[in-house]
């Protein structure tokens, strides 16, 4: 037995190592020797474009940091169930300070756009202050980790009006392969400024892995896509979309073949095996603020629409049930005064999105196995999730132990309420240098 461990070397020749695999039976440490020697551009050249070897492009990984993008353009690279990476955290970060993309470019279209970060502002000051005044510190809680999470919760409550246009920052990580299929269709994504990026990162991965990214454009295949993942990017429901509703389509015959104990002894945080899961799927429609939205955008085990963030399912009533009554009575008359004013703007609705809330409700449609719909059920019941991200997670819990009662499910159903775990969810160093 031989067991080599090489992450030092660039993504291209970490996939041509791989691909040798394919044609010879010789060591990687051989591998390596002649990769040396030929060079790896010369090898991806010849078998991963020229003979269409694709599958070398998936050996091949690479990380890319995208800043200062509006979130809609994170979500659209995020847009994609083989996405790996992070970005900013509206529910731990101050925004009022950041920069934001204004499509539009008139002096209406910044008014609302600084209008909305005024109001973020001014909503989670004036929130902290009331939690501050309050909510105590409980028993046993450092005073530290307790501000912490009064901290949180404000900027909870106050991301609701952050336009969606303010900027946030992201990582990708992807193969090689991959980077090309996705940034093709983000070439053609209605928002100009994420075809702006996807063309800017796609000259970089040239500039980078030449061999890589040489693929001939074919008429037809551009047309497809201009198409399915421009005119049709994103999904806009139903005049009437369900709160919440589901279709169970299962082999129930095949899941009583199944050892019974597979579902009934599960422990906590452990997973359905992949196998019980393929015995049914959920395909489930609900409304949920675009800022939770976000959250559910990142399991990937599954398929989830991006929805179109618009004002015709209304503002989620949570965020301004959330604020104390003065707040409110000033925050609303300001928020129709900038919804009107949004809608006045001679751009098209994609680019409207930039000038709109995250609290406003989207029309959301995921597809999950019953493997994953019970881990995303769990997960996302926690105290420390968003209060209004936990209400679907709770229907969802609903909807498991309808059709399969007899599966253990290990959600937090108790209502929300402040938890100091928020306070220390945190990246800090261990100690001072």
């Amino acid at each position: 037995m031989r067991i080599v461990i090489e992450d030092e070397v660039a993504p291209e020749a970490n996939a041509m190592l791989q691909a040798l695999y394919s044609r010879s039976a010789s060591s990687v440490v051989n591998h390596l020797e002649r990769v040396q020697e030929r060079g790896f551009r010369k090898f991806m050249e010849s078998y991963y474009v020229g003979y269409g070897h694709e599958s070398i492009g998936d050996c091949g990984f690479t990380t890319i940091f995208i800043e200062d993008v509006s979130i809609l353009t994170c979500k659209a690279v995020q847009d994609t169930p083989l996405y790996f990476g992070q970005e900013t955290s509206t529910r731990y970060l101050d925004f009022s300070a950041q920069g934001y993309s204004d499509p539009a470019g008139t002096a209406a279209s910044e008014s609302i756009i600084r209008g909305w970060l005024d109001l973020y502002a001014e909503v989670n000051a004036e929130t902290l202050a009331e939690l501050q005044a309050t909510h105590s510190c409980p028993e046993g809680v450092k005073e530290s980790v307790w501000a912490k999470t009064l901290e949180a919760r404000a900027f909870d409550i106050a991301r609701g009006f952050l336009p969606a246009g303010v900027h946030s920052q992201l990582s990708w990580t992807t193969n090689l392969r991959q980077a090309a299929d996705h940034l093709r269709d983000l070439a053609v994504h209605p928002l100009a400024e994420t075809r702006a990026v996807a063309a800017t990162i796609l000259e970089s991965l040239r500039e980078r892995y030449p061999g890589s990214f040489s693929h001939k454009d074919y008429p037809a295949q551009s047309a497809y896509r201009a198409r399915t993942a421009g005119a049709d990017a994103y999904y806009r429901g139903q005049a009437d979309h369900p709160a919440f509703a589901y279709v169970c389509t299962a082999d129930r015959t095949g899941i009583d073949l199944l050892d019974r104990r597979i579902f009934t002894d599960r422990p906590k945080y452990e997973p359905l095996p992949r196998r019980a899961g393929s015995y049914a799927s959920f395909e489930c429609q609900f409304l949920l603020d675009f800022g939770s939205f976000r959250d559910i955008q990142r399991h990937r085990n599954g398929f989830c629409e991006m929805p179109l963030l618009s004002w015709a399912h209304g503002f989620h009533p949570w965020y301004l049930d959330s604020l104390a009554t003065p707040t409110r009575a000033a925050v609303e008359p300001r928020m129709e005064a900038l919804r009107v004013e949004a809608e006045r703007l001679p751009i098209s609705e994609e680019e409207r999105q930039n000038y709109l809330p995250l609290g406003l409700l989207v029309p959301c449609r995921v597809v999950y196995d019953l493997r994953q719909m019970a881990y995303v059920a769990e997960l996302r019941s926690g105290k420390t999730v968003h209060a209004t991200l936990r209400s679907v997670a709770h229907r969802m819990h609903d909807a498991v132990k309808t059709e399969f009662p007899f599966i253990a499910l290990h959600c937090d159903l108790e209502a929300s309420d402040l938890d100091a775990r928020r306070g220390t969810q945190d990246i800090r160093p261990t100690s001072t240098p």
